[in-house]
């Protein structure tokens, strides 16, 4: 199976976000990557993994603010 390797970028992008926060995030080794040289790349397994780790699933069964 062929990695796909992305750039700051590409993972800001993908993740909606400015190019500052994956790079805090690589700063605070807080998501896997690579080290090419001087370029930085993240896999995107990490950056699936990384979602899947930071999803949060809603509460089922609990009404906020309703008198039982």
């Amino acid at each position: 199976m062929h990695e796909r390797y992305l750039n700051v970028d590409q993972v800001a992008e993908l993740l909606g976000t400015t190019v500052r926060f994956p790079r805090r995030l690589i700063e605070e080794r807080r998501i896997t990557y690579v080290k090419v040289g001087r370029h930085v790349r993240i896999p995107e397994s990490a950056v699936r993994a990384f979602i899947a780790a930071n999803t949060v699933e809603p509460r089922c069964g609990v009404a906020r603010g309703v008198a039982a």
